[in-house]
């Protein structure tokens, strides 16, 4: 698969350290393992379930969803560049933009990003056996939650602090099984589909729509843009660039495609399954199934929500280092872990209902990282040589101490974002939406209260105003 596997499988001590040119090697197909690998997960069909709580048809939503899907991932794809230029984790080399310093406060973004995408997983890991013990009546209740619970974390927590090779084999052996019996799973419920209920559902408005398509790409690329180059950056600088643009889109978008197809079938099909969705996203998927299919279902379940979890713990214990925490990478990884448990422990046990609080957390974060994602995006289309390794840890360097600049535009960015979007399920982040009024959308209460034009906003403004920032970068370049 990589070169990885000549090397014997041990504890990875890189950090932010750049990546020795004998340690490079390696193809930009390879890319395609760690991505499908970690975005094959049956939360896919869920997300079909999610899109039409938007209130739009199947053929809106399933537009919705290849461009949000297709589009997010291809910011990704051109981040995951950055990687191959500098063979550094991708937060390490965001202080070409923010300076060495600066960088912090994006890092602290990032790593609360992936902690909390690296819960969300291990959570939804959890209630899915808990809810296959419970049909099959091997209990299903407090103590089938607790060992379930500690069977995921200690799998996703021990790949996160070995590291990369572990990492890769890892993924290519959940991308084979989850996605053999992911198409079992697709046979089996393709019964449950009705076309004549899915066609009938009706269209709604473009600012629903909208509002669909800002979600699925918070819930999917946006959610990994700031870990796209933690992968590229094992590869050869010579490497093809478009090879990996093209295998990390593909390969992380491939399967939420199939996936969220299906998903909005089997949604549509049933007002009951989309209901039960989201109090539990995939337990209730369960419900479709023959009972001698539960077992291989909650392996399809947790293999692919941990392989998930295990990218994101990696990136996480990254940018906790990159944020300024002085320890190894496997204990960032470790203290990644155990905050990710108790984050865990809280949704499985007293945290309600998932969706309202899922999509707050999505939104909320979508902001900041989607406005960190232009800044970023910008400033990786306008270099044209590698990063300058070592200025990367020097304030004195040719990037910087702290760039002001870029961190104000986060946080003007984050500002109005928050401003333009709306979060009702979530009591806590009901404070948003504050320029709905004053921009003339109507309010909290408005047509456009829950497109989330926000991300949308952030993400234009940090690209758009980095783009006329070249001349500081040909002068980085020149220096």
């Amino acid at each position: 698969m990589s070169g990885s596997e000549t090397r014997g499988l041990k504890v990875e001590t890189n950090g932010l350290d750049v990546i020795d040119d004998a340690e490079r090697r390696g193809r930009p197909r390879q890319l395609f393992w760690p991505w499908f690998g970690a975005n094959v997960s049956v939360l896919g069909l869920s997300y079909g379930s999610f899109t039409l709580g938007f209130g739009i048809s199947f053929w809106q939503a399933l537009v919705a969803g290849v461009v949000g899907i297709l589009f997010s991932f291809l910011l990704c794809g051109f981040i995951a560049i950055a990687g191959k230029r500098g063979s550094a984790p991708t937060m390490l080399l965001s202080r070409a933009a923010f300076g060495v310093r600066g960088n912090r406060l994006p890092s602290a973004i990032s790593w609360l990003l992936t902690v909390g995408w690296e819960t969300v997983l291990t959570a939804l890991a959890t209630l899915a056996t808990s809810t296959v013990f419970e049909r099959l009546g091997w209990g299903g209740g407090t103590a089938t939650k607790v060992i379930a619970l500690v069977v995921v974390a200690a799998l996703t927590v021990a790949a996160g602090v070995l590291g990369f090779d572990a990492i890769m084999k890892l993924q290519t052996w959940i991308t084979w099984i989850t996605g053999v019996l992911t198409v079992v799973y697709v046979v089996l419920v393709a019964g449950d589909v009705h076309w004549d209920a899915v066609s009938a559902l009706p269209s709604g408005s473009a600012q629903q729509w909208v509002g669909a398509l800002v979600f699925l790409m918070t819930g999917f690329g946006l959610g990994w843009v700031n870990a796209a180059a933690d992968y590229s950056r094992y590869l050869p600088r010579s490497s093809s660039g478009r090879g990996v643009v093209g295998w990390t889109t593909f390969g992380a978008s491939a399967a939420p495609l199939v996936l969220l197809v299906f998903g909005l079938l089997l949604a549509g099909s049933s007002p009951d399954l989309n209901k039960a969705v989201a109090a539990d996203p995939i337990g209730a998927l369960t419900t479709l199934l023959p009972l001698w299919f539960l077992v291989p279902f909650a392996i399809v379940a947790v293999l692919g929500l941990v392989g998930g979890a295990v990218l994101d713990i990696y990136s996480s214990g990254l940018a906790l280092l990159s944020a300024g925490l002085r320890v190894p990478r496997p204990v960032a990884a470790f203290v990644d872990g155990v905050i990710m448990v108790a984050g865990t422990v809280y949704i499985v046990f007293f945290g309600g209902e998932f969706l309202g609080q899922f999509q707050g957390f999505l939104v909320t974060l979508g902001v900041p990282v989607a406005a960190w994602c232009g800044v970023m995006l910008a400033d990786v289309l306008l270099r044209r040589r590698d990063y300058a390794e070592r200025d990367l840890f020097e304030p004195a360097g040719r990037y910087g101490d702290v760039r002001l600049g870029p961190i104000a535009l986060v946080l003007v960015a984050t500002a109005l974002g928050w401003g333009l979007v709306t979060n009702s399920a979530a009591d806590w982040l009901k404070w948003q939406g504050y320029l709905l009024e004053p921009f003339g959308l109507g309010g909290r209460d408005g047509s456009w209260a829950y497109a989330n034009l926000g991300v949308l906003v952030a993400l234009a403004l940090g690209f758009v105003v980095t783009l006329s920032t070249r001349q500081r970068i040909r002068a980085q370049e020149a220096a």
